[in-house]
């Protein structure tokens, strides 16, 4: 595995162009992102350039722009907000070595392999999760929306202090934030290829509150501190470890998240496969660098590596670049963020969580199932008002849960019991002729697919029909894998059954888990047979050999 990630001069024209515009999107979006978190607009530059940077140098997607997100955003002001009310005093900087922990999941994620598995979610919880965030983004950004400060409490508090926002609104500073939401909302298509929308309405908002409002008493950001970004040194709280270990738990899966799937899509627009693994550990390795110099925490952002690849970017050239110009920013026009009112990130802010909202899925899911419905408005709901690790967790027990049933109810069709030649048995002529000739007393146990633990169930549905007959086979050939709940059906069928029993097409996986259960052991070795046409025939000797009696599992040793 290469240490770097792919960077090369083949494209350089189209990295530089692709990391210029990723970084004239990114900046307005670190300045909301930044004040929206409690952190203030220069965590959310440190944040922008130090994932950016790492996650572009040690990566495994070219293409991939890595910043502070919504989603991040969202579980970072959480964090910040406990933490700050557990401990006024390092409240902040345990939030930042929550970032570094975050990190350190991550990277401990790619190291195990776990990043094939991280986007294994079904799309009903990740739709209700990512919905859930954005209706979080927008409710918190509502304060600053009417020209307060975000009320303390989270949702709820936000919630139950709307009437005082509405009676106490500051016309100006509304006026302000629903002007920038408009100009990003109604930005001509055609000219969003040239200029993004967000730094147009940045621009044009900060500049009517010089002109116009200038007397006004508008709360902005202020002067950015220039400069390198001071050494956050790592700061634990006894008390507090497993808050600060459940949170970066939290990030690290969310962000882990957040950049496989933007991922994905930089695949599908580059057709260029990349290391999940790799990739996993290059985001931590970027959120662990923003958490040792006061970032906000970030992950691969679709918008900026959409606008990046349509630009030209295809290495890792266009992710250097981009953190470089945002560099140049946080070491020398500190000042020029001085004006930006606070209610234009806030409009900013909330169309970004009107667009993780999935409008589309929410418009269809009940279409498509009720249940798959209910699964997303609960994980919506919980996400909203509960917790975000209940919300997944929950959400993906019972998704699980449903599709395991679904699995089980048409898996159970492929479990039959065969007696009788009847027009829907696909067996060979030999085979029909065999079965017809021992005149009911022969069972075949066919199974077919793969053997999940809910399939024990089907399976001792069968019992019932083994008392009516003398030989049972049990036809694996068509079985891939055997879980342990269906091989211990199976060894209790076998074990207490006094008949003979001849296993059918054992191999493989399937063969080594009867072979450790030590059911093959227990059967006679003429009884463990590669196809049906020849248990068939041993039966038929059998039977003949014991015209009237009912044959032991033993009897071919004296046959």
């Amino acid at each position: 595995m290469r240490v770097f990630n792919e960077i090369h001069f083949k494209h350089v024209r189209g990295d530089l162009f692709g990391g210029v515009t990723a970084a004239i999107i990114a900046l307005p979006m670190a300045l909301a992102f930044g004040v929206a978190s409690g952190a203030g607009p220069a965590a959310g530059l440190y944040g922008a350039v130090l994932v950016g940077l790492f996650a572009a140098l040690f990566g495994a997607t070219p293409t991939l722009i890595s910043e502070p997100t919504g989603p991040m955003t969202v579980v970072m002001t959480a964090v910040i907000a406990q933490l700050l009310a557990a401990n006024p005093e390092q409240g902040m900087a345990m939030a930042f070595t929550v970032v570094m922990m975050a990190g350190l999941f991550q990277m401990l994620f790619g190291a195990l392999k776990l990043g094939r598995y991280v986007t294994m979610m079904p799309y009903t919880v990740v739709s209700g999760f990512m919905t859930g965030i954005g209706v979080i983004l927008i409710v918190l950004q509502l304060g600053p929306f009417l020209g307060h400060a975000t009320p303390s409490g989270g949702v709820l508090g936000t919630l139950q202090s709307l009437p005082t926002l509405l009676a106490t609104i500051e016309p100006y500073e509304t006026a302000l934030a629903l002007l920038t939401f408009i100009l990003i909302l109604y930005f001509p298509a055609r000219l969003r290829h040239v200029v993004p929308p967000q730094l147009v309405a940045l621009v044009i908002g900060s500049i009517i509150s010089i002109l116009l409002l200038g007397d006004s008493d508008i709360r902005r950001i202020g002067e950015i501190p220039t400069g390198l970004p001071a050494f956050q040194m790592p700061v634990f709280n006894v008390d507090h470890w497993q808050m600060m270990l459940v949170d970066a738990a939290v990030l690290a899966a969310l962000g882990s998240i957040d950049a496989l799937l933007t991922s994905v899509i930089a695949e599908n627009m580059t057709r260029k496969e990349t290391d999940s693994d790799k990739e996993l550990i290059g985001q931590g390795m970027g959120n662990l660098a923003a958490g040792l110099f006061g970032g906000i925490p970030g992950a691969g952002a679709t918008m900026g590596t959409v606008v990046n690849i349509q630009a030209g970017g295809r290495t890792a050239l266009s992710g250097l670049t981009r953190a470089g110009i945002l560099m140049i920013v946080v070491l020398w026009a500190g000042s020029l963020t001085a004006h930006i009112p606070l209610a234009v990130l806030a409009g900013i802010a909330i169309k970004v969580g009107m667009d993780i909202i999935d409008w589309s899925f929410l418009k269809r899911a009940h279409r498509v199932s009720m249940k798959t419905a209910w699964i997303m408005y609960g994980v919506i709901g919980l996400t909203v008002f509960v917790d975000l690790i209940a919300a997944v967790a929950i959400g993906l027990f019972i998704a699980n849960v449903l599709t395991i049933d679904r699995m089980v109810r048409v898996q159970s069709k492929a479990v039959r019991a065969i007696s009788n030649i009847t027009p829907d048995v696909s067996l060979t002529e030999t085979e029909q002729d065999l079965l017809s000739r021992a005149r009911g007393r022969v069972l075949i146990f066919r199974l077919d697919g793969p053997m999940i633990f809910g399939m024990a169930k089907a399976i001792s549905r069968q019992y019932a029909v083994l008392d009516e007959h003398q030989v049972l086979i049990i036809d694996l050939t068509d079985v891939p894998t055997l879980g342990v709940s269906t091989s211990l059906v199976l060894e209790k069928l076998i074990l207490d059954n006094r008949r003979p029993v001849f296993i059918v097409g054992a191999t493989g996986d399937v063969r080594d888990r009867l072979n450790k259960l030590g059911v093959l052991a227990s059967l006679p070795a003429e009884h463990i047979v590669e196809s049906r046409q020849t248990a068939l025939e041993l039966a038929s000797t059998l039977l003949d050999a014991n015209p009237s009696g009912r044959p032991s599992n033993h009897s071919m040793a004296t046959v």
